[in-house]
């Protein structure tokens, strides 16, 4: 059975979200989430997970499949995602799947890097020369041995940055280089991609406003919450946007305020990492969306897009 599939990519607060149900919605579709931190349960206002009215309309895939105290992985996703899929066609129905997570995005259309091995004595003298000279200093080395690597994983991303260099000490050459491998690859046929896009300054207002949103709707609570629970929070789900501020919050280390920027801060360097690695996308039918620029107007831009694929 040969089911249509459109993902709709963006940075984050782009509004993707609502237009990929709208989408869905208008199509008798179902919704796969291709998000790292979505798949967590209860961690619902930090993940801007999609309300609950909207998920007893359409199905949704890949949200709150796991444990906050349990960890996922790219390999997890792989694993996730094509069960989903094979659901979906099972269903005879059109998938859209949306996101801003670029690697499992990248994963998901051209196949997962596998790369070496990994070399334990390795990783744990990098681990102890983070921890030693700060990880800002593996960052820069990083940098030096393999700039476009450099650019493109987070400064404060421990686990990518000792990854890209665990691969540069074993093979020689740059984790970017070896990643090409995707490049070389084109989007499947069966897959139709539509960005959305705005202008820098736009973006950061939408961030803004989706921050101080989620601050009136709870986000402290619904940390305390977290935080009171049996099992402890994995790492991964520690270190989310959003979550890491307010936790340092309620352990007395920052007041809320600066928490809140904080957050913003790195918001708006999450989206700056999403946008470098969506250039390397491929057969990217790319809207520029306008400030209030209303959905239902996107929508049909959309699906002129879909008419002309089909």
């Amino acid at each position: 059975m040969n089911t249509n599939k459109i993902l709709i990519l963006g940075v984050t607060a782009s509004g993707k979200g609502t237009l990929a149900f709208n989408l869905a919605l208008s199509l008798d579709a179902e919704i796969i989430s291709i998000d790292s931190m979505k798949v967590y349960r209860r961690m619902d206002i930090g993940t801007a997970k999609p309300p609950m009215h909207a998920r007893q309309r359409i199905k949704y895939h890949l949200i709150d499949i796991i444990e906050p105290s349990d960890s996922f992985s790219v390999g997890s996703f792989i694993d996730a995602v094509q069960q989903a899929i094979e659901q979906i066609d099972n269903h005879g129905k059109t998938i859209v799947a949306v996101g801003g997570t670029a690697l499992y995005i990248k994963a998901l259309l051209y196949g997962l890097f596998q790369g070496p091995g990994a070399d334990e004595q390795l990783r744990v003298e990098l681990r102890a020369r983070a921890k030693a000279e700060g990880l800002a200093e593996l960052h820069r080395e990083l940098a030096s041995v393999d700039p476009t690597a450099g650019e493109s994983i987070s400064p404060n991303d421990a686990k990518r940055i000792i990854r890209a260099l665990e691969v540069y000490r074993i093979t020689g050459k740059p984790i970017s280089a070896q990643q090409r491998q995707w490049d070389a690859l084109d989007v499947a046929p069966d897959w139709t991609i539509i960005g959305l896009r705005r202008e820098k300054a736009e973006e950061n207002k939408q961030i803004s406003a989706r921050i101080k949103k989620m601050i009136e709707a709870g986000l402290v609570d619904e940390v305390k919450s977290l935080l009171s629970e049996e099992k402890p929070l994995s790492k991964q789900a520690r270190s989310a946007i959003g979550y890491a501020e307010i936790i340092d919050h309620l352990a007395g280390r920052m007041s809320l305020e600066d928490a809140i920027e904080l957050i913003k801060k790195k918001t708006r360097r999450l989206a700056k990492n999403q946008r470098t690695w969506f250039k390397t996308f491929k057969s990217v039918n790319w809207l520029d969306i306008q400030p209030q620029e209303p959905n239902k107007e996107i929508l049909v831009r959309i699906k002129r897009i879909l008419a002309k694929q089909s």
